[in-house]
């Protein structure tokens, strides 16, 4: 099914496929961080990102949420939607953490509610910055009825996904989305759900369970994953 390679980002790589409209997510072993200055290998990643992505996927199907996801075609790869991409993301932030504490002065943990819905360019030689409507306006294609269709989006998102992640002992921090359309227009999930897009608390220990054990040199990254993923096949 897999044929021609599109495209190869930091985590995933991107195949046409002989079916019109259809593509083929394969999923990475690679973890990046600070927009890829630090980089690493590690065995097993793309398999738990793949598992991971595809039940979260699966969970918002039964909740209602259009996405691009189709099936999980093996360990790595998924069956998708080929969507022309959005090239913003949609950050939902329920905690005060990483950048926006620094940038706004916030204390560690302050609880936003309701959520806080961050738009950022998707560029990587600008560093994805942070815009407002009217940017992104200004600088993509969208359109402010889609604008706010991608935000309303997020916020039941992050609404679905925080009842999930409560019912594991964990707590949804915060997020990234990208959104993308269909040859018809309309917009619908893409991209993926998984550590490397959230951020995740342990509910009893504050333990980090995402990619920020990476980032921040404090742990395992597969054991974390592995955790996630662990947690995820008892619901």
């Amino acid at each position: 099914m897999k044929a021609e390679l599109l495209y190869e980002g930091k985590a995933k790589k991107v195949y046409q496929t002989e079916i019109p409209g259809r593509l083929v997510l394969s999923y990475k072993n690679d973890a990046t961080a600070f927009n890829g200055v630090k980089k690493k290998t590690f065995a097993g990643k793309g398999r738990l990102n793949n598992e991971i992505s595809s039940r979260i996927f699966e969970f918002l199907h039964d909740k209602g949420i259009e996405t691009h996801f189709i099936e999980k075609l093996n360990e790595t790869e998924q069956l998708v939607y080929q969507t022309e991409i959005i090239p913003i993301e949609v950050v939902v932030r329920n905690l005060a953490t990483g950048s926006i504490t620094k940038r706004l002065g916030m204390e560690e943990k302050t609880i936003f509610y309701p959520p806080i819905v961050e738009f950022f360019y998707k560029n990587d030689e600008l560093g994805d910055p942070l815009i407002n409507d009217e940017h992104a306006l200004f600088l993509t294609n969208v359109t402010p009825i889609e604008l706010q269709e991608m935000k309303g989006k997020a916020l039941k998102i992050n609404q679905i996904l925080s009842e999930l992640f409560q019912r594991l002992d964990i707590t949804l921090v915060d997020f990234k989305l990208e959104f993308g359309r269909m040859i018809d227009g309309t917009i619908i999930l893409a991209d993926e759900i998984s550590p490397d897009t959230c951020r995740l608390w342990d509910k009893k220990t504050e333990g980090k369970l995402d990619k920020d054990v990476f980032r921040q040199g404090i742990g395992d990254l597969i054991e974390v994953y592995e955790e996630i993923l662990d947690r995820l096949e008892r619901v």
